[in-house]
């Protein structure tokens, strides 16, 4: 999109926070003209997903187009329609889709695809929307399986938030912005 200059968002938070009505929110008030692109990340996987991922349908304008790819989230952004704004709801399944999928050394994969993801923010004139739990506030896990999401989300959110233009950290549904935080980014 000549003109428009690309933008970073992250939401991050807890469970049942409010992040997706958030982000719904931002995208709604940056949209302009254009529409938005919601990529799902979801699998119906059981009953309880099914019924979470019909809910999360109902609450986004019809208009919005909907891409649902659990794992390669920058494919899917590069499929994106004419959107200014984009939403990937969210980090935490895409990483927890590809332990699932494979018993191989995931971390490398999910690097690669973070990377392009972020190669092709940077150059498509987009406002990205990017929705992941923060799961390292807790006790650690007990399990090795549980450790490895953990790590590999904790690394992925870092690097997110590292690229992304503003960060925000939602609590019982109130945002708190982390990024730029004027108190300490003179340049914002």
């Amino acid at each position: 999109m000549p003109g428009y200059k690309s933008k970073l968002i992250l939401i991050l938070g807890g469970a049942r926070a409010g992040k997706s009505t958030f982000a719904l929110r931002l995208a709604d008030e940056r949209k302009g003209q254009s529409g938005v692109c919601f990529i799902a990340t979801a699998q119906p996987l059981d009953e309880e997903m099914a019924e979470k991922i019909a809910r999360h349908r109902a609450e986004r304008p019809v208009n919005w187009n909907t891409i649902e790819e659990p794992y390669e989230i920058d494919q899917a952004l590069a499929r994106g329609d004419e959107a200014n704004v984009v939403i990937i709801d969210c980090l935490t399944l895409f990483v927890s889709n590809w332990l699932l999928r494979s018993e191989i050394e995931t971390g490398p994969t999910i690097q690669r695809i973070v990377e392009s993801l972020l190669s092709k923010v940077k150059y498509q004139g987009k406002t990205v929307i990017c929705v992941s739990n923060e799961v390292g506030l807790g006790i650690v896990p007990d399990n090795r399986a549980s450790r490895t999401f953990r790590d590999l989300l904790g690394r992925v959110n870092q690097q997110i938030a590292a690229a992304a233009d503003e960060v925000y950290f939602v609590i019982a549904g109130l945002p708190l912005r982390v990024k730029p935080n004027d108190r300490f980014d003179h340049h914002a």
